[in-house]
């Protein structure tokens, strides 16, 4: 469960800027550099308040608490201020018109999902290109023309309302889909006959981080869903009691049936999943975002009677696979930190009457899927990808052979397919379908996009950084053939680290237009992740999450020594708890980069679990209401570690205002303080959207727009305007560019 209502801006508030350090910044000012800011922007005043915490004794300010509240008048009157000032400055780069350009051409190519079947009936995603939400399709056979089933770009004239979870029942006759706007993760369900393409009467509202299960008669379906919030108070508080329901298709949600439910434990939370077979629901039960989760079963031919329970304990990971009656397929971390495979009688689910499928690897499991008879796992290599076949006992019967190094992804099916699709895409090569034929082994390709230039004259790379520790940290490097080695390259150093996410190669038009400008790309596999199973997930969290960011700074020196680049040429970047990290290496080492992206970040890290489903997150952070957690949490806590007088490289953070999962708060206070902060007269500016949350969903227009504001500020920052015209044609340097 990783890191998914419009507010009206006030208009034309001429706010003057204040130059006063923060309390925040103040509070390490002694150990900073000394200096009086030189702003050469004139920042919205942010009024500071006494507002101070004490946290195991320890006093702690909070400035900018004023901030949390997204709705009042004083900080939407802010939001337009900082975005004047923001846009102001981008509007002024030249290179950016020609990036938006270059951006908008790459991004109009057909993209397609990967197709599965339910019934006759073969479903699958596909974008053209420029639309703003890909669009559902349903095909008699895979020659067939695509017919539409589902189009969210006809509900929404800002294409804010997207496609999310949905399930087709068993007899390929309805579809139960979620809709989430304007970036929320809130999702409403609706119910669609898929022969007509009319929508029946049933909606299902206030469902978060569940996906729809149909019941095997197709009478209703299976969902989880939170509490209405209170009125106003749906992007800000805090996502307990989550709950199992049963909704009959027909009747209304009040009249939902209650499956399941645990008040004494109001922090857990359930998904759901009906076995093929149509006999049993599985309850897989979190605390947070850690894979460690319960098991419970309920055997749907006997009503009334309390789930089994098979996984007693959050000891591990038990992600379920596949069943064969009562003998359930499980992937697992228990005893077994790079995953293993498990079959477990639910009758008998003692652990002396396990039976190990596919035992651990030197490679960590990413993925196991059933299609037919046969087990699909997905390896990772140094975050490389890898697809095992295994028969039902575990013997391996042959690998997948795949195109090349990269990402492959899919492999699901039914028992009774003798077919399955997945998908593959690297650095370099946008996500192609493959079908894969289950008798012969051997695969097709079903599509593959057709892009504006030649892959061929790019190349990836793997290096290997040494932590502060010891740790070997992978780094992949993407480059044009033949680029030198002479530390002037425009880099972006990309990371995630957390949250058991393995950064394994992926196609990112920013990225790939980033390199065809001139840049470098390098992407940093960190602690934290997923890359080499649990153990390195553990070794990123709580208080260990200092090593996230020395495996970061050593993937930055890597690049610097190996003559990739320099620090002025560094740019870094990174989303959500990306974000965090981009924050916590500027508060850092501000000296070891030029320019600074950080994403919908979470800032605040003691009071992140407070807000809607930042309590979930506890697992991988700790949590400043533990006194040991706190002095961690502390010690990196980006919003708390701005210091006075400080010279930090350019700054363009992005958040939204309408992300539910990391509220705005966290970049709005983070930025008002490094604003208040900073040294010298490198811009630090936040871009905040209005129609968007947290990136699940987005439009693609707006993709766009926030890729050309990043890459543009970011080669700008760096210096490396004529870089770009260099490879677009046109004069470099700041002057007159396209509006917003």
């Amino acid at each position: 469960m990783c890191f998914v209502i419009a507010v009206l801006l006030a208009a034309g508030c001429g706010v003057p800027s204040s130059k006063t350090p923060s309390p925040v910044a103040a509070t390490n000012a002694a150990s900073s550099s000394s200096g009086e800011a030189k702003h050469a922007l004139d920042y919205p005043l942010a009024r500071t308040v006494d507002q101070v915490d004490d946290y195991h004794g320890v006093k702690v300010p909070d400035p900018y608490r004023w901030l949390e509240d997204a709705d009042s008048a004083e900080t939407r009157a802010w939001v337009d201020s900082e975005n004047r000032v923001t846009f102001g400055y981008l509007e002024k780069i030249a290179t950016r018109a020609a990036i938006k350009e270059r951006l908008t051409a790459r991004w109009n190519f057909e993209r397609w999902s990967t197709p599965f079947r339910q019934g006759k009936t073969y479903f699958v995603e596909k974008n053209d290109g420029l639309q703003n939400q890909a669009v559902l399709y349903t095909m008699s056979d895979l020659t067939a023309q695509p017919k539409v089933l589902i189009d969210p770009n006809s509900l929404s004239q800002t294409g804010t309302t997207a496609l999310v979870d949905y399930d087709v029942s068993d007899d390929g006759k309805k579809i139960v889909y979620g809709l989430a706007s304007a970036g929320s993760d809130w999702v409403e369900f609706r119910v669609r006959d898929i022969a007509t393409g009319v929508d029946s009467a049933d909606v299902v509202r206030w469902s978060k981080f569940s996906t729809p299960a149909f019941a095997a008669d197709g009478r209703g379906f299976y969902y989880a869903r939170f509490p209405e919030p209170k009125a106003n108070a749906a992007l800000a508080e805090a996502n307990y009691f989550h709950k199992v329901y049963f909704h009959v298709l027909g009747t209304e949600q009040t009249a939902d049936q209650l499956v399941y439910e645990a008040p004494e434990h109001k922090e857990w939370m359930f998904g759901n999943i009906v076995t093929e077979d149509g006999k049993y629901l599985l309850l897989s039960i979190v605390k947070g975002t850690d894979d460690n989760n319960m098991v419970l079963v309920v055997d749907l031919a006997r009503k009334g009677t309390a789930p089994l329970t098979v996984i007693p304990d959050f000891g591990a990971e038990f992600s379920y696979v596949a069943n064969d009656g009562s003998l359930f397929y499980f992937k697992t971390t228990d005893n077994a930190p790079r995953g293993r495979i498990v079959a477990i009688d639910i009758k008998k689910p003692d652990r002396s009457n396990w039976n190990e499928v596919v035992p651990q690897q030197e490679a960590a499991i990413e993925t196991a899927n059933v299609v037919g008879n046969a087990i699909f796992v997905g390896y990772m290599h140094d975050a490389k990808s890898a697809v095992a076949v295994y028969s039902m006992k575990g013997k391996l019967e042959r690998e997948v052979a795949l195109p090349g190094v990269g990402k492959a992804a899919g492999f699901r099916g039914t028992r009774r397919d003798k077919e399955t699709f997945f998908s593959f895409q690297s650095f370099t090569q946008p996500k192609s379908i493959y079908r894969f034929d289950l008798v012969s082994g051997k695969s097709s390709v079903f599509r593959a996009p057709k892009l504006g230039f030649d892959d061929a004259t790019f190349e990836t790379t793997q290096i290997f950084a040494t932590s502060k520790d010891g740790t070997r940290v992978p780094v992949f490097v993407t480059r044009k053939k033949g680029a030198a080695l002479d530390g002037n390259a425009p880099t972006l150093l990309y990371g995630y680290g957390g949250f058991n996410i393995p950064l394994t190669p992926w196609f990112s038009v920013p990225f790939m237009t980033w390199v065809e400008l001139g840049g470098t790309l390098a992407v940093a596999n960190l602690r934290g992740g997923g890359e080499y199973g649990r153990d390195w997930h553990l070794a990123g969290t709580r208080v260990n999450k200092q090593n996230v960011f020395d495996d970061f700074f050593a993937a930055a020196e890597l690049l610097t020594n190996e003559g990739y680049t320099k620090p002025a040429r560094l740019a870094i970047q990174g989303r959500s708890n990306g974000g965090l990290l981009v924050g916590a290496a500027i508060t850092q080492r501000p000296e070891l980069f030029g320019a600074a992206l950080p994403a919908v970040g979470v800032m605040d890290m003691l009071r992140f679990h407070t807000f809607t489903i930042g309590r979930a997150w506890v697992d991988d952070y700790g949590s400043s209401e533990n006194a040991q957690e706190f002095a961690a949490l502390r010690a990196y806590s980006p919003y708390h570690n701005v210091k006075a007088g400080t010279r930090y490289p350019p700054v363009l953070a992005v958040t939204a205002d309408h992300d539910d999962r990391v509220v705005p708060a966290h970049s709005f206070k983070f930025m008002a303080a490094l604003q208040s902060a900073q040294a010298g007269d490198a811009p630090v500016l936040i871009r905040i959207e209005t129609q968007a949350g947290h990136g699940a969903g987005k439009p693609t227009s707006k993709r766009i727009e926030e890729a050309t504001d990043e890459l543009s500020f970011a080669f700008h920052a760096l210096g490396a305007d004529d870089v770009v015209m260099a490879s677009v044609g046109g004069p470099s340097g700041v002057g007159d560019s396209s509006s917003r």
